[in-house]
């Protein structure tokens, strides 16, 4: 831009040209200098150049020129002006470490640097080939201020148990998806180690083998095995009997008993004066089952389930539920919400609109992120604490509105799929932004 200095004194003057404001590190002024006689006008040139880093900030910018007058000192005067810098967005993202080792988990971080002048919303996925490995992202969504970093902490599982062998490479990729620009992939190395050494498995296999081996032979050559001791013994009592010997006069006859008798062996005693017979057959008696009451088994009953309480939250664009991602079967404070399949019987998709204009579940209340007004500040769940930024209401057109920015609860990017997040976003009548509610 040009500036014209008129000399409205009555001396020649020199007149010095210092520019002040955020930008005056990359203002420059041609001449620095201007040597004026009374009544004479001369133009200087104000030109900014600004680099492109997070430093400058996207947007207006008000700047000012200084000029001081040398035989005036006292008459310096400020012109002000306006630039406007325009936004640029730069992402990087890399992993620490790239390789990661480990039998059962992999846990590498995901830094995402935000080298722009703007801010950026984005979202994170992971992926391999063959889907040999499970991905946890925590967070799933981030959005990262000019100049700062996220870190995103990765859980890598397995899907498979290498319990013997050597180490496999699982190469997979962490991808960064932002609004209107391809995808960012950063590729990354699991190393799974056999939980066992492969030298055990050889050893196993062969104690299995000889085992097995063993068992065949003793069931086909088994010996016959006696006892001399019990052959010697039963040899000395078929002795120590004498043999009858039949009378000349009358022969030796038995005794025989009545065909209506049948001889019965004599009952041994059991211990305790009963009989063995009885002992044997006896029965044992089963005692009732001790306790208050005839009621019938005894046995513990189930407590039962608490009703659950709210409707389901339904995007009319994607026909999936409002829900709240859960940690180990809790929901944690600043949870970011998203949609997935409705479930009927999932505690984390009932919501409660309340007469104070909150949307509860699980205890805690629907909030906007830092309470920006901003499009793009996500939706999460947070502690119930009366702030303006948790009060929501249904509007007639079926748009879940945030009462203190007046904007709608927004499905990123027109998503429809399982897990993608909810954002805060001007109320445009679009599919994504239309929610009805279903009592299950």
């Amino acid at each position: 831009m040009r500036l014209r200095v008129r000399n409205t004194g009555d001396v020649v003057d020199e007149y010095r040209f210092e520019p002040v404001g955020d930008l005056a590190p990359y203002a420059r002024v041609e001449p620095p200098s201007l040597r004026l006689y009374p009544g004479t006008t001369g133009t200087v040139e104000v030109s900014f150049d600004v680099p492109r880093t997070p430093d400058a900030a996207a947007g207006p910018h008000p700047y000012a020129v200084r000029i001081t007058p040398t035989e005036h000192p006292e008459a310096t005067t400020v012109p002000e002006g306006n630039v406007t810098v325009t936004p640029f967005t730069e992402v990087r993202a890399e992993l620490v470490p790239p390789v990661v080792k480990g039998r059962l988990r992999g846990k590498p971080v995901l830094a995402v640097d935000n080298v722009g002048n703007t801010r950026v919303t984005a979202s994170l996925s992971g992926s391999d080939n063959g889907d040999q490995l499970s991905f946890d992202l925590d967070p799933g969504n981030v959005q990262i201020e000019p100049g700062r970093a996220a870190f995103v902490k990765a859980r890598l599982k397995p899907r498979e148990i290498i319990w013997f062998g050597s180490k496999q490479e699982r190469p997979y990729t962490l991808t960064v998806q932002r609004s209107g620009v391809d995808p960012l992939g950063v590729e990354g190395k699991f190393v799974q180690r056999g939980f066992l050494p492969g030298w055990l498995a050889t050893v196993l296999a062969t104690t299995v083998a000889l085992a097995v081996a063993f068992v065949v032979i003793w069931l086909t050559y088994k010996p016959d095995v006696r006892s001399l001791a019990t052959e010697k013994t039963a040899q000395a009592e078929a002795g120590a009997i004498p043999a009858p010997q039949a009378s000349a006069s009358a022969p030796l006859t038995l005794p025989s008993a009545p065909a209506s008798q049948e001889v019965k062996p004599p009952e041994q005693e059991a211990p305790g004066g009963g009989s063995s017979a009885e002992a044997g057959s006896g029965e044992k008696e089963e005692k009732p089952a001790s306790g208050g009451g005839g009621g019938g088994g005894g046995g513990e009953q189930q407590a039962e389930s608490e009703p659950l309480v709210g409707d389901q939250i339904v995007g009319v664009g994607s026909d999936r539920c409002v829900t709240v991602p859960l940690k180990k079967g809790k929901a944690n404070d600043g949870t970011a919400l998203v949609i997935q399949d409705c479930d009927a019987k999932a505690a984390n998709q009932r919501w409660e609109f309340r007469g104070d204009g909150t949307v509860r579940s699980m205890g805690m209340c629907m909030d906007v992120a830092w309470a920006s007004r901003d499009d793009g500040t996500l939706i999460q769940l947070a502690r119930c604490s009366g702030n303006p930024a948790q009060t929501f209401a249904m509007s007639p057109a079926a748009d879940l509105v945030s009462v203190m920015a007046d904007k709608c609860v927004d499905a990123m990017w027109s998503g429809t799929a399982n897990g993608t997040g909810l954002h805060l976003w001007t109320c445009g009548g679009t599919p994504n932004q239309k929610w009805t509610l279903r009592t299950p």
